[in-house]
């Protein structure tokens, strides 16, 4: 399976990678903190290697000792793992659920910085996501001055032309999903090219295409709205990068069309799948945007900082984001977050790893509907915007999965084919 390749190839592959950046950033913490900073470097590439072996000889999964606030929750999903095996002895790398073990690695990852100051507050995935931001430059260029040329005359759109700019922008952030680094285990992945000159050409290549039932949620939510309540849209935020920057565009053009009154954003608090937004990320690239010398970029980034200020967009990032457990389970671990999740009228949620998580990442068979396969995750109206790069699919036509199947046998974790998939709250 595809998972097998990733926890028998990807994954040593990121943690040597991991392993690289903290030892090519030696004489940066002993600059920084003495030889407190290059002991703690040891330390943690020793942890590091030890967890390398421990993946690659398909060790039993072991309980986390640190005393971070999510360690708790953490063993007690390992224990609940444990009787899952039925007596077939501890879950070990190649023995367990993909989801698990590989969120597991990168918690991991986490507990080798934050156990170790005075280096514990170092993303050891910082480069790579600025990396991506910098090489993605004229993508973001040509994104930034097309919406920035939009919003000159966004009073005058009548209702269609709204309608056509809301789909293109929401495909930006559909394809601007490709940009993954743990998908290429953190080679180069950057939006080199305009992403909105082949959006017309990429259309057949969305398997499951809701762009009019988010049109219309949004339409009545503003008519029924417009007296009392704010129309509130959340997007749960996956790769920084280009990515990110699509999707703060497309929060953008939400408050600019008045389609939206307020954005919520709902990032990662740790660093996570290599290139995952944290808050870091948020602020350092609306920072970049601003400093650009370029006109319209910087035009985005003061925005952006003014929407921030203004209260009209907000930035979250909940522990349960970075746990092991899928979405179903959220009204159970995470009360208050699925209390939050409730107050909107719209929840985005961006990129593959978020799709496994609303679909419990089982082999499901590809007919079974999305609302199905949320098993009762049903906080808001939601849609998945996703590029397919994990072997789970909901939702398709018959035939539709077998037909591609056998034309292109990779097409589920290529990355070339994605997902608009809507499901309307109960």
């Amino acid at each position: 399976s595809f998972a097998y390749f990733t926890i028998k190839d990807r994954l040593p592959q990121i943690l040597t990678r991991v392993i690289d950046t903290l030892h090519r950033h030696k004489n940066e913490f002993f600059e920084e903190h003495g030889e407190k900073g290059v002991e703690a470097e040891k330390r943690a590439i020793s942890f590091l290697s030890k967890l390398r072996n421990e993946l690659q000889t398909d060790k039993p999964v072991t309980p986390l000792e640190d005393e971070l606030p999510d360690a708790a929750l953490w063993n007690q999903y390992l224990d609940y793992q444990r009787n899952l095996s039925n007596g077939n002895g501890e879950p070990s790398w190649f023995q367990s659920p993909w989801l698990f073990v590989e969120c597991y690695m990168y918690r991991r990852i986490h507990a080798a910085l934050a156990q170790n100051p005075p280096i514990d507050n170092f993303d050891v995935f910082k480069e790579g996501k600025a990396q991506n931001f910098f090489e993605s430059q004229e993508a973001v260029l040509a994104l930034c001055t097309y919406f920035q040329e939009l919003l000159k005359n966004i009073k005058d759109l009548d209702e269609k032309q709204l309608q056509e700019e809301l789909f293109k922008l929401l495909q930006v952030s559909l394809w601007g999903n490709k940009c993954d680094l743990s998908f290429s285990a953190g080679e180069e992945s950057s939006q080199k090219s305009s992403p909105l000159q082949s959006l017309e050409n990429m259309i057949p290549y969305i398997l499951v295409n809701d762009l009019e039932k988010l049109w219309s949620l949004l339409v009545n939510a503003k008519k029924r709205n417009r007296e009392k309540n704010n129309v509130r849209v959340d997007i749960i935020l996956d790769n920084a990068g280009f990515e990110l920057v699509s999707d703060l565009v497309l929060a953008d053009f939400l408050l600019s069309s008045k389609l939206a009154d307020e954005v919520h954003f709902h990032g990662k608090s740790i660093p996570w799948y290599v290139s995952d937004t944290t808050k870091r990320d948020f602020n350092w690239t609306i920072k970049q945007l601003q400093s650009a010398n370029h006109m319209w970029m910087s035009r985005c980034g003061i925005n952006w900082e003014g929407n921030l200020k203004k209260g009209v967009w907000v930035y979250h990032d909940h522990m349960f984001w970075t746990l092991p457990h899928d979405f179903s389970s959220m009204a159970e671990v995470a009360p208050d977050l699925y209390a939050d999740l409730q107050k909107s009228n719209l929840l985005l949620f961006k990129g593959d790893l978020n799709y496994r998580k609303l679909t419990g990442d089982k082999k499901w068979e590809y007919t079974v509907p999305f609302h199905q396969a949320l098993n009762k995750f049903h906080p808001a109206p939601l849609c998945s915007l996703r590029t397919l790069k994990s072997d789970t699919q909901v939702g398709l036509k018959p035939g539709q999965g077998e037909q591609i199947q056998a034309s292109e046998p990779e097409w589920m974790v290529s990355g070339k084919y994605g997902v608009v998939q809507f499901d309307a709250a109960l």
